[in-house]
């Protein structure tokens, strides 16, 4: 009984005396500046697949398991060839529901219809974007980061407070995968 109960004060003193140390863990990303081209796309590649960017904007093909992003369309958008199904506008004017087309890629709402757009290096993507523009886009909610456009629909305000440094990342990544070429539809609104 008495070894024991050293024991149990040693182990204690031990916990103890370790979790009083001055040296302190940072778990602070690297400053993106210091990161090589090759860090940023690993980091934007990360960034892009755990936020869920390719829930809205990878078509998905039906699978056993459910449906499983398409990597052959990966992040390319609404399929340009595909038609939106016949919806009933009864459907969303007098309820507070919200439809997704089965693959996710389009979106009927209050705000009226929005087509995932394509975030591939084409230039019927991205292809043709300033960091600058992606920046805004994401921030301030505006049509390809350009102040005269319309506001992307849906707004992703959760987006408004992302750092730099992870934009940075993220753009980097999405110029750095295949492009794909694919002009998903212009956004509808409700009247439409």
């Amino acid at each position: 009984m008495k070894t024991s109960t050293y024991f149990s004060f040693y182990l204690l003193f031990m916990v103890l005396l370790t979790s009083c140390s001055e040296k302190k863990q940072s778990y602070a990303s690297p400053d993106p500046a210091n990161l090589s081209e090759a860090e940023l796309i690993e980091k934007g590649e990360y960034l892009i697949e755990n936020m869920g960017c390719a829930h809205c904007h990878t078509p998905k093909r039906l699978t056993e398991k459910g449906p499983v992003p398409d990597m052959d369309r990966w992040l390319m958008g609404y399929p340009a060839s595909d038609s939106l199904p016949k919806i009933d506008p009864n459907m969303i004017e007098s309820s507070p529901w919200l439809l997704f087309h089965p693959d996710l890629t389009a979106a009927v709402g209050p705000w009226g219809t929005s087509f995932a757009g394509n975030l591939t290096p084409d230039d019927t993507g991205i292809g043709n974007w300033t960091l600058d523009q992606f920046k805004k886009a994401l921030r301030e909610g505006k049509y390809k980061g350009m102040d005269q456009n319309r506001p992307m629909m849906p707004p992703m305000p959760v987006f408004s407070s992302m750092k730099d440094g992870d934009l940075k990342a993220m753009f980097t990544y999405l110029k750095s995968i295949p492009p794909i070429e694919n002009v998903p539809p212009s956004y509808r609104p409700p009247s439409q």
